[in-house]
C-alpha cells in the first residue's frame, strides 16, 4: 500500500520528493519508497521529515505508535510526577520561566497563582518578548460557560471569573510587548498546560477540585517521545480557537 497521507502531506505544501530528499539527506528513491512501499524511514528521518512538512509523526507513520524506541522516549519525557501544584518547588518555576529563550506557551483559567509567587512576572514576560522570545498566553473567558461551569464546579461560583480578571490585570505591563500575545478562550480545559522551551509543567484537572490540589506532570520533550507534543498540540488547538486581548495604552 501507498503512504499517502505522506503524499499528500507534500502535495499540501508544494514540496516535491526531491526536495524532501535533499532536506533529510536521502536519495530520491528512498523517499519515492516511503510513498509507493510504505517504508518506515528511521526515526532521524522522521523527525526531519516532520519539521519540514509541520506534520505529526504518528499521522504519517501510524506503527511507530506501538514502536518500542517510541514508548521508550515518551516514558522517557516524564521528568517528574508532583502530587499536587504546591508540591513544585518555587526555584524550578523561576528557573524555567528566566531560562526560557525561545517560546513561553501558559493555558490556564486564571493561573494567578504565578503572578502571585512572581511579582515581577509581567515585567519579565515583556522582558522576554521583546528579546526575541515568543509569549503566548491563553486564559479563560471571564464571561464565557466554561469558566462559570468550573467555577461552580470547584465551588467559588463567580469567584473564578475574578480570579481571571485580576490576572489579566496583572499581565497588563506584558500586553503590547513585542513578543508577547494575550488570549481568552471558552474551552473545557482537561489539564492547565505552562510550557518553557522544552520543558513543560502540565496540571491535570480533577473534577469539583481546584487546580493547585491536582497531580502536575513535568515533561521534557526528547526526540521521538510523544506525550509532550500532544500536549502541545492541544495548546495549539486552543489557540486558534481563542479571542487576541487588544490592548489599550
Amino acid at each position: 500500500m501507498a503512504n499517502e497521507r505522506l503524499r499528500n502531506a507534500l502535495v499540501a505544501k508544494g514540496i516535491g520528493v526531491s526536495d524532501l530528499a535533499q532536506h533529510v539527506e536521502v536519495d530520491p528513491k528512498t523517499v519515492e519508497r516511503w510513498i509507493t512501499k510504505e517504508r518506515v524511514p528511521h526515526r532521524a528521518h522522521r523527525m526531519k521529515t516532520c519539521s519540514f512538512l509541520g506534520a505529526d509523526e504518528v499521522y504519517l507513520w501510524p506503527s511507530v505508535e506501538d514502536n518500542p524506541q517510541t514508548l521508550s522516549a515518551s516514558q522517557t519525557e516524564l521528568v517528574k510526577l508532583y502530587p499536587h501544584r504546591g508540591a513544585v518547588p518555587a526555584p524550578l518555576w523561576s528557573a524555567l520561566i528566566d531560562g526560557a529563550q525561545d517560546s513561553i506557551d501558559l493555558l490556564a483559567f486564571a493561573g494567578l497563582f504565578l503572578s502571585d509567587t512572581r511579582p515581577d512576572l509581567a515585567d519579565v514576560l515583556a522582558a522576554k518578548g521583546s528579546s526575541g522570545t515568543q509569549v503566548r498566553i491563553l486564559l479563560g473567558d471571564p464571561d464565557s460557560p466554561a469558566v462559570r461551569a468550573r467555577g461552580d464546579e470547584e465551588g467559588i461560583g463567580d469567584d473564578l471569573a475574578a480570579r481571571v480578571r485580576l490576572a489579566l490585570k496583572y499581565l497588563r505591563p506584558a500586553m503590547g510587548a513585542p513578543g508577547v500575545t494575550v488570549k481568552l478562550h471558552g474551552t473545557v480545559l482537561y489539564n492547565s498546560i505552562y510550557r518553557f522551551d522544552r520543558d513543560a509543567l502540565v496540571n491535570t484537572h480533577v473534577y469539583g477540585a481546584p487546580a493547585g490540589q491536582n497531580p502536575m506532570l513535568h515533561l521534557r520533550q526528547v526526540p521521538g517521545g510523544r506525550v509532550f507534543g500532544h500536549y502541545m498540540k492541544s495548546f495549539d488547538q486552543v489557540w486558534d480557537g481563542a479571542t487576541t486581548v487588544q490592548f489599550e495604552a
